[in-house]
């Protein structure tokens, strides 16, 4: 093999192995994941979340301007995913009681397969006021609004009390879902706990909720 022949070879090798850009920024959203929840934001470094996603400490600085850029993006892409999947797939269901269910079942049941994003995000988003003011209320008041929708649905459809306002019971229904991820992440719940937990949640809120 000709030494041309052998540098185009591990062009090709090396252009196989590299990750797509966008797999390596995911690796250190993950590493962010797991190393918050191990130390808590303020005393995790960017060398903490380089080494848990196996990249360079400057190769976070690629992707992201610093800790708090990572804390941001974190908060913002995964609410996003959630209100992306709300939006889609709760308009299928046949009734606003389905999609209390569904709501709730899909929120809880996500937080019970990843039990570091639960503590990221009901503990560490938590330690400062001026993040979730600038930017977790705009994502968050979205959120509400896509709960407090199913609730006038159902007003509408007669199967939900009419005398109760839709944005009250979202923010309570948001409340009991935040409460029961964090007692769950910082407790020693088993496997299963959340998904029974949604189970018994829906029933108390429904009973309440039904006309």
């Amino acid at each position: 093999m000709t030494e041309a022949s052998f540098r185009t070879q591990r062009s090709k090798k090396n252009a196989t192995a590299v990750p797509p850009r966008g797999d390596k920024r995911e690796r250190i959203l993950r590493g962010a994941i797991q190393t918050f929840a191990r130390k808590g934001f303020y005393t995790a470094r960017v060398s903490d979340i380089a080494k848990a996603a196996g990249v360079a400490d400057g190769t976070i600085y690629l992707y992201f301007k610093n800790k708090d850029d990572i804390l941001v993006s974190l908060f913002e892409e995964r609410f996003d995913r959630l209100i992306s999947t709300l939006r889609r797939e709760l308009p299928a269901l046949p009734d606003a009681v389905s999609r209390i269910r569904h709501l709730i079942s899909i929120q809880l049941g996500a937080m019970e397969s990843h039990r570091d994003l639960a503590e990221v995000i009901t503990v560490n988003l938590r330690q400062s006021t001026r993040f979730l003011r600038q930017y977790a209320a705009p994502r968050f008041e979205e959120y509400l609004d896509v709960m407090a929708s199913v609730i006038a649905d159902g007003q509408r459809e007669g199967s939900l009390r009419q005398d109760l306002s839709p944005m009250i019971v979202a923010r309570a229904i948001f409340g009991s879902i935040d409460g029961l991820t964090l007692t769950w992440a910082l407790g020693s719940a088993g496997p299963g706990e959340l998904t029974r937990a949604a189970v018994q949640l829906t029933d108390v809120i429904v009973r309440g909720l039904s006309a």
